[in-house]
């Protein structure tokens, strides 16, 4: 199976069950409350249903887009824009006859559910699996490092010690905590011995983004190649997968940094590169675009296998799941600040870069972790104070027990057209983003 099946598979089954469990955050409350839901959908089902049975008061069925899920709860102003029903007077068992702490509880449902949906799966995959962490002894040549901090003065070779004064074990998470927590300093030993404490200014972030260097800290690579990119120079000049390029015009190369930093200086330039082939020494020229390019590079397939596989227990495992998965959240909260820049506007992505997010392959590990960052996203999007999701009926509601009196229903009715038409705005210009990278880039 392609690549690309296997990452769609895994975004309809992951999507599915969220959705279903996002609905049912809604449904079993408006039950306890006795409150008449009209519909349970899976997809959206205009015009038609995939699949649909009646079970009691409730129309269960599949729709056949594929852009969401739905509860449609009796007397609530809400995407079916219902409006013969509203006209009619309250009947006890809808939505709006409810006390306002019921009609919030049955609001707050979905969320909440997905909430709880990605913390328990970060809190199996502790205790079944553990975690994989990464010190400083699985990288034993330290990291290579983006010219943004060696101007602060760090150097490729570095090996990061200290986070803010304090010991920090887990080199994943470097770069991230760069990006999105608040780092003021890295006590960082250098590769000629001596230790320094290096301070961060405070808008690293921003910095990090508009440079485009989410991860400015890589474990330092070895010279040898393992991709030789087609129709590049190097394939023409017959460089092959597994050269190892010991020089470049006679200038020594220790590592895949100081490799292409030594031919990005020689654009449009012919250089002579020493390769060991095969344990023999070979002499071969080549001419780099004007990017300073020539098509090769070397991925670190040598660091996939160096981690530190950590087991937990049961209390560990709930401890340090809730943690995780409360880190996500807030890491994806600080990161939304982002989006409203130019350069961030064009990272919004759809559901090809929600697809992305699978790997090719199946794994089921991988897939629990992203099923589980996506519930988490699933949650925070829904609770926008946007009119259509949610976070819109949450404002509205808590607007109602503020004040005592009810929104006009033809201000809501108005809001829920605006906040739909956001939203399908929103969706149109995500996935047209996903078409254009997949076009042009």
């Amino acid at each position: 199976m392609s690549p690309f099946a296997v990452k769609a598979l895994q975004l309809l089954l992951s999507l599915s069950l969220l959705i279903v469990l996002h609905e049912l955050g809604h449904f079993i409350p408006a039950k306890l409350f006795k409150t008449r839901v009209e519909k349970f959908y899976l997809f959206f089902d205009i015009k038609f249903s995939l699949f649909k049975k009646k079970i009691g008061e409730t129309v269960y069925g599949i729709g056949w887009l594929p852009l969401g899920g739905y509860v449609k709860i009796s007397g609530m102003i809400d995407e079916s824009m219902d409006k013969e029903q509203m006209a009619l007077p309250p009947q006890p068992w809808e939505f709006r006859s409810k006390p306002t702490w019921q009609r919030l509880i049955i609001m707050l449902g979905g969320v909440t559910v997905n909430i709880i949906v990605g913390f328990v799966i970060y809190i199996c995959i502790f205790f079944f699996v553990g975690q994989k962490i990464v010190t400083n002894d699985e990288l034993p040549n330290g990291f290579a490092v983006s010219q943004t901090f060696k101007d602060l003065g760090f150097k490729n070779g570095d090996k990061v010690l200290k986070l803010n004064g304090e010991d920090f074990e887990n080199l994943n998470n470097l770069n991230r905590y760069l990006f999105l927590r608040d780092v003021n300093s890295l006590t960082v030993k250098h590769s000629d011995g001596n230790t320094e404490t290096i301070s961060i200014p405070e808008e690293v972030g921003m910095t990090m983004f508009k440079a485009g260097e989410l991860r400015p800290f890589q474990p330092v690579r070895s010279n040898v190649l393992d991709t030789i990119i087609p129709n590049y120079p190097a394939e023409k000049a017959g460089l092959l997968k597994g050269d190892k390029i010991v020089s470049v015009n006679g200038v020594t190369t220790l590592n895949w940094a100081s490799l292409s930093e030594n031919i990005k200086a020689n654009p449009s330039t012919e250089v002579t590169l020493t390769i060991d082939r095969d344990g023999g020494l070979e002499t071969i020229k080549v001419t780099p675009r004007e990017d300073g390019t020539i098509g090769i590079n070397n991925f670190g397939l040598e660091y996939e296998n160096a981690y530190k596989q950590v087991k937990y227990g049961f209390i560990e495992s709930l401890g340090g799941g809730i943690n995780y998965g409360y880190n996500v959240l807030t890491d994806y909260v600080k990161q939304f600040k982002y989006v409203f820049t130019s350069e961030g506007a064009t990272q919004v992505g759809g559901f090809g870069a929600i697809a992305n997010l699978f790997p090719g392959t199946w794994n089921w590990i991988s897939f629990w972790h992203t099923t589980a960052l996506i519930s988490i996203i699933l949650a925070f999007m829904n609770i926008l104070p946007i009119p259509a999701l949610d976070g819109g009926h949450v404002v509205f509601l808590l607007y109602e027990m503020a004040t005592g009196r009810k929104p006009n229903e033809k201000v809501m009715e108005y809001a829920q057209m605006v906040g739909f038409i956001l939203l399908i705005a929103l969706v149109l210009f995500a996935n047209g983003n996903d078409v254009y990278r997949w076009l042009f880039k």
